[in-house]
């Protein structure tokens, strides 16, 4: 069969091009997903997420040992299901600083600063407690602050931040995102609100969307310069499919250069390595990776009030008791609780240093793994962790071989560059300034972990050992006109006619902040481009921010 568009990739940015090219009932749109159905009833307990790393919904990714990391080759969890990582991440809604978009538009990306994208971000947003201009009602995505339960340790995380210097700010996504505040979550009703739940089932009874699961994706076949339709797999099998306009991939920034690369596309010596005919050579396909990267900086409390102790076998069986028959309780919220972004340099133009607050320590005796809540201690406490947000340091994705099922060769490269260290050893100093604020002494017992930050040298080999990402690889396909870019400012692969490529891996840079908003907006932006319509900046004057 012959569909008008095909979709590879079911996730953040994909659901939302289902849905969106799919509202012209002229036109067919086949979405191909490599995971299974989102019916696994951990993805819609939100705080049940630590619960699907590791699981058969996560790729389970690792990276190449870290040189500069003690060698660790480490975790990269990512969504596989329908939904992709907004079923399977900390449901976190920040959609970025207004200058990193701009820096886009300044490396020749036209259309892309951030008056052309605030209206995507709009139009995509129901958020329930927040009416201005910045912000959307009635949109498909539902964000929100927690509401069914919150411990008393988040809003005195941000009175601890205002009392060391930081300023409060109650709406990160709005004309500023400088200072502490408590998280907006992509939840609604108590439940995750995935781009799955939010975009896709809405358009299922469409008769003009296909949704197949569980098709991995061989190549993208290719004839005379033009992409005209998708080979996968399903099991064993091998099928084809072709389309009469367009292909899109949005299979992130790992899986979109690896169909890319085995397609024939990208570093023509590489190719050739793996025995892969090459048909255009894009050099930039799988180069210019980035992440952010975070580390636990933790106090014990003297309380029961965080979620250490609802980690307890028993006690969270009465939480499920509670969340599955009133919707309360701590399994309605994320394990984190509130942000702050912050310059460590005041003439900077934006943050450079994120803090994640989670009302839960991970101990000090280097016994739990940080994406599995079941090996945390139950003994309460609270973690700061120091996020660096505009990482110099860059990797790549490579192929192993020109088999689909490979793992892919991923190295980021984390700490390469010694600012990126400096930036996180600084971050531990402010941190521990914060959670160490009088605003804490109503629960604090002391500070646990790390155990010895009395040099700059141990406060390294702390983050250097716990160190992880915080799940946000982009910048694989990136977007430009450079002699590294692998899409244009309309998201088309550059030489190849029919072909595009629409999620996190076209950042050229990546974001201030957790990708996944961004994400959905790169879909809503792609369909809009694919339908050739043009958004008018008719926000312009109303979003000229100091």
């Amino acid at each position: 069969m012959k569909y008008d568009y095909i979709i590879i990739g079911a996730g953040s940015a994909g659901c939302v091009l289902a849905n969106r090219l799919s509202e012209d009932s002229n036109v067919s749109v086949l979405l191909l997903e490599a995971g299974g159905k989102d019916t696994k009833p951990e993805l819609a307990i939100p705080g049940a997420y630590g619960k699907l790393m590791k699981s058969e919904v996560d790729w389970g990714f690792s990276t190449a040992p870290q040189q500069h990391v003690n060698n660790r080759e480490i975790y990269l969890p990512r969504g596989k299901t329908l939904g992709g990582c907004s079923s399977t991440n900390a449901m976190a809604y920040v959609r970025g600083h207004k200058e990193d978009f701009n820096d886009w538009e300044k490396l020749g990306n036209k259309g892309w600063g951030y008056n052309d994208v605030l209206p995507y971000f709009i139009k995509s947003e129901n958020n329930e407690q927040i009416s201005n201009k910045y912000h959307g009602k009635g949109g498909e995505l539902n964000v929100t602050f927690a509401q069914q339960y919150k411990t008393p340790l988040g809003d005195t995380f941000v009175k601890a931040c205002i009392e060391k210097g930081i300023p409060e700010n109650k709406d990160y996504n709005g004309i500023e995102m400088e200072g502490a505040g408590l998280f907006q979550f992509t939840i609604k009703d108590a439940k995750r609100h995935s781009t799955s739940t939010a975009f896709l089932k809405p358009a299922n009874d469409r008769k003009n969307l296909t949704v197949i699961t569980k098709a991995h994706t061989k190549k993208i076949i290719i004839e005379n310069n033009k992409a005209v339709g998708v080979e996968y797999l399903t099991g064993k099998k091998s099928e084809k499919v072709y389309c009469n306009k367009e292909v899109i991939l949005s299979a992130g920034s790992f899986g979109s250069p690896q169909i890319l690369m085995l397609s024939g596309i990208g570093d023509a010596e590489e190719l050739k390595k793996v025995g892969i005919p090459v048909v255009k050579n894009l050099q930039g396909v799988g180069k210019n990776l980035q992440d952010h990267l975070f580390y636990p900086v933790t106090c014990l409390c003297n309380q029961k009030i965080s979620l250490n102790s609802f980690i307890a076998t028993i006690p969270q069986i009465g939480a499920l008791v509670k969340y599955l028959l009133f919707k309360k309780g701590p399994f309605t919220i994320s394990l984190l609780e509130a942000v702050a972004f912050l310059k460590l340099d005041k003439s900077l133009d934006r943050p450079n240093l994120q803090f994640h607050f989670a009302p839960i320590q991970v101990g000090s005796d280097g016994k739990t793994d940080f994406y599995d809540v079941t090996t945390f201690p139950t003994e309460d406490g609270f973690a700061i962790l120091p996020t660096l947000l505009k990482p110099l340091s860059r990797g790549y994705v490579a192929l192993r071989s020109d088999n689909p099922t490979d793992p892919l060769i991923i190295q980021p490269n984390f700490l390469e560059k010694e600012e990126d260290k400096q930036v996180l050893i600084k971050g531990y100093y402010k941190a521990k300034e914060v959670l160490m604020a009088d605003a804490f002494k109503p629960y604090r017992i002391k500070m646990n972990f790390p155990v010895d930050d009395s040099s700059d040298e141990k406060v390294f080999e702390h983050l250097k050992t716990y160190l992880e990402t915080v799940y946000h690889p982009v910048g694989t396909c990136k977007m430009g006109n450079d002699a590294m870019a692998v899409v244009d400012e309309n998201l088309k692969v550059i030489g190849i006619e029919g072909l595009r490529v629409a999620d996190a891996s076209i950042m050229p840079t990546i974001v201030s902040g957790n990708t996944n908003a961004a994400c959905i907006m790169i879909g809503e932006k792609a369909a809009d481009l694919i339908k050739g319509k043009v958004v008018k900046k008719q926000y312009q004057d109303g979003f000229q921010m100091a």
